[in-house]
């Protein structure tokens, strides 16, 4: 009897163990579903306030620009949003000159409806300044750097070393121009000649844009297209920006020479963050980011230009050249 009683009490006890495990683990998947709410809502919530109501939407373009689907798509929904101007920040070194050129379309396409300044940080180099042209108006601090009007093609040459290694490197081609340069063997004169065609096209292109934005003579275009960045305060009796400051002065200047009621909210427009295609490692960190947790927002940055860092092939408007690309 006593056997049969500790079996029956053992079984009693079993189940209340499980009723006991079932109930915390119910109550910890709501947990982590608040968690992901409230997450949610402290990283999204200004987005959806900014469509709602008239404010200044605050557009910034980071990194290296390759015209990427999510930010025209964002330009665009500013464009249709109840915002009554935009303040592009930028912070870029440049980038493809197709992104560039899409780039700058949008941002076009934008001031058509709304007026647009932009607000240059530490540097709007080469395709970056690009889009700061398609803006209204341009303000930079005085150590800003600004300008890089140029293009370049870049490829590396592993040649030498493949004769020193003992390597040949055959192709079987339509023609002599065919995959050329390929960085495997010696760039024929042809094969730069080519290349050389097609860089000093886009420079065209790009000098064109900034003589017709800016305003400028060919002797004033003359004066700032051979590459150079310049300070902010340089820049500005090159005819390269319009003003000393940042977002205070930019502000003003909409309202003073725009019209845009003053005292307006400034909001946050921003695309679809590159964390989310980190799966759970980018939204640990994006949580970590709401709850306020000691570093956490340098990881998501550092975790975000990990996710958006790619290959730029082809012909760029970047300053300077990136070491490994």
């Amino acid at each position: 009897m006593t056997s049969q009683s500790n079996v029956a009490d053992y079984l009693v006890d079993r189940r209340g163990l499980r009723r006991k495990l079932t109930f915390w683990r119910v109550l910890a998947a709501l947990a982590v579903v608040a968690a992901l709410a409230v997450g949610g809502w402290r990283l999204f919530g200004d987005g959806q306030v900014a469509v709602g109501a008239p404010h200044i939407a605050r557009v910034s373009i980071e990194g290296v620009i390759d015209g990427d689907r999510d930010t025209i798509k964002l330009l665009d929904d500013v464009g249709k949003s109840k915002a009554a101007a935009v303040l592009l920040t930028i912070e870029s070194p440049g980038g493809t000159t197709t992104g560039s050129e899409v780039l700058y379309e949008g941002i076009r396409q934008l001031a058509a409806k709304k007026p647009v300044v932009a607000v240059v940080g530490n540097m709007a180099a080469s395709g970056a300044y690009i889009a700061a042209i398609g803006a209204d108006h341009i303000f930079a601090h005085g150590n800003s750097l600004v300008g890089s009007i140029g293009v370049l093609f870049a490829f590396p040459n592993f040649s030498k070393l493949m004769n020193t290694v003992g390597v040949e490197y055959e192709t079987v081609k339509s023609a002599p121009l065919k995959a050329s340069p390929n960085g495997m063997e010696p760039t024929t004169p042809e094969a730069r000649a080519a290349l050389s065609g097609l860089v000093a096209d886009s420079f065209e292109w790009f000098k064109g844009l900034v003589r017709d934005r800016r305003g400028m003579s060919d002797a004033e275009l003359a004066a700032v297209d051979d590459g150079r960045v310049f300070s902010g305060r340089q820049a500005m009796p090159l005819k390269l920006i319009d003003g000393i400051g940042g977002e205070k002065e930019a502000i003003a200047w909409l309202v003073e020479d725009k019209g845009v009621a003053k005292d307006l909210p400034v909001r946050d427009w921003r695309r679809g963050r590159a964390l989310e295609r980190l799966g759970i490692l980018g939204m640990a960190a994006r949580l970590a980011t709401s709850a306020g947790f000691p570093g956490a927002e340098k990881l998501g940055a550092w975790l975000e230009n990990t996710a958006n860092y790619h290959s730029v092939d082809g012909l760029m408007a970047i300053w300077p050249l990136p070491f490994a690309r």
